[in-house]
Order: C-alpha cells, then sequence, then structure tokens
C-alpha cells in the first residue's frame, strides 16, 4: 500500500471522496445494526453475508424517510442528511490543527490524523498489510475473498467498491461531469482530470531519484527508470580489445 502524499496547506478534500466515504460508512454501522438485529443464538445458523446485504437493503429502503431537496438521496436519520447537506453547501467545519486541511464530518477529520500520526491501527488476517480504517480493511479483504456486491445495471460486471460501480456505469450513459478548465475536454474521472490538466499546467510531480528528470505522469516515470535499472556491458577498446 502507498503512503499517503503529504498534506498541502488550505487543500480540502475532494468531494468525490467525501460522499465516498460518507456512503461507506453509512452502509458499514446499518450493516453493523442488521447483524446485531440477528445475532446467532445457540442452534441457529448466523445469516450469509448475502443475506444480511438483503436484510439491510430491505431495512433501509422502508426506513429513509429524509430527503436532500438538492440531489435526492435518502436518509435514516435527520443528522445524516444535515451531513450530507454539505456536500452541496461546501460546509468544512473540522479543520486539522497540523495542515490546515478542512473536512465535513469530524469522522474524516479523525481518520487524517493518522496521516501525520502514521498510525495503521487495522490489520488484515490473511495477508498481514495494515490499514488506517475499518472501512479500507473491509474493502481490502474483498480482495482475498473475491466479494463484489456492486452489480452494473446495465451489463453483467460486478465490483468491490460502490465508487468503482458509479465510474464504469458512465461508460454506458456517457457521463463525464469533469470538464477541464482549460479546454472542453471532458472526463468520467477526476483523477483523469487532473492527469489531463497536466499538458495545460506542464506539472511534473513524479522525480526520479537517481537523476532528477521529472515527469507528469508516475507511468513515464516508472519506464524512465528502467534505463537505470538495466546494466549496460562494458565496450572492448576497439585497438587493444581489452
Amino acid at each position: 500500500m502507498s503512503d499517503p502524499e503529504p498534506c498541502r496547506m488550505k487543500h480540502t478534500e475532494d468531494p468525490e471522496e467525501q460522499r465516498d466515504l460518507m456512503e461507506e460508512s453509512e452502509e458499514s454501522e446499518e450493516l453493523s445494526e442488521v447483524e446485531e438485529e440477528h445475532h446467532v443464538k445457540p442452534g441457529e445458523k448466523p445469516l450469509s453475508r448475502s443475506k444480511t446485504k438483503h436484510t439491510f437493503l430491505k431495512k433501509t429502503r422502508a426506513k429513509k424517510s429524509f430527503t436532500c431537496t438538492q440531489c435526492g438521496k435518502s436518509y435514516t436519520a435527520k443528522h445524516s442528511l444535515h451531513v450530507h447537506v454539505r456536500v452541496h453547501s461546501g460546509e468544512r467545519p473540522f479543520t486539522c490543527d497540523h495542515c490546515g486541511k478542512s473536512f465535513t464530518i469530524k469522522q474524516s477529520l479523525h481518520v487524517h490524523m493518522r496521516v501525520h500520526t502514521g498510525e495503521k491501527p487495522f490489520t488484515c488476517d490473511q495477508c498481514g498489510e495494515t490499514l488506517s480504517t475499518l472501512i479500507a480493511l473491509k474493502l481490502h479483504q474483498r480482495i482475498h475473498t473475491g466479494e463484489k456486491p456492486y452489480k452494473c445495471s446495465h451489463c453483467d460486471k460486478r465490483f468491490s467498491r460502490s465508487k468503482s460501480l458509479k465510474t464504469h456505469e458512465m461508460i454506458h450513459t456517457g457521463e463525464k461531469p469533469y470538464k477541464c478548465s482549460h479546454c472542453d475536454k471532458r472526463f468520467n474521472q477526476s483523477s483523469s482530470l487532473k492527469k489531463h490538466e497536466r499538458t495545460h499546467s506542464r506539472e511534473n510531480p513524479h522525480t526520479c531519484d537517481q537523476c532528477g528528470t521529472s515527469f507528469s505522469f508516475k507511468t513515464h516515470l516508472k519506464r524512465h527508470m528502467k534505463i537505470h535499472a538495466v546494466e549496460k556491458p562494458l565496450k572492448l577498446c576497439l585497438y587493444c580489445k581489452s
């Protein structure tokens, strides 16, 4: 797992990542509620993950009654809706004392602080990899279990993360919500937009630690590093053959 990128002053979190964290957090909490309500009694078989998921979906669809007037997303609690509205308003009331980065929910600030402390309290029991959040651990463990609970409504492809499903479905819908501020090109991922905009800014954030040459894209740096990795054969003297 790669180290987190260093924080930059007055740099706020990506709204897309924030929404993903909020959705995964809410889903995780409500799944736990379902599992708690259906705890195993002596002589009973535990609910399978798929049955738990089905119960969870049935329960949340029945309970959700607080709806955002801007996007139509519904929540089971009024507080959750209040927090969600910050995605639209841009309000970020929780600020890091170390780097000035701000967040819409307190949980995100708490998790962010681990960037400064280096804390990774959650360990995968399959491979030993350590992660900074319980949500990250659960998502990581799907690599080992092969679980892909998110299915495309247009084709048979399945995904382990809801964010990956949303990105994939844009292939079918043709949606490209991220527009370049310098030209008319549009993209279906914010990361693709950031990479593209470097062609305008000439930014080269990836630097070779061997010779100092910088590149716009990490893939270009990796290709360049092969120059240093290859051992060049010694050339014989044309005159003495030594």
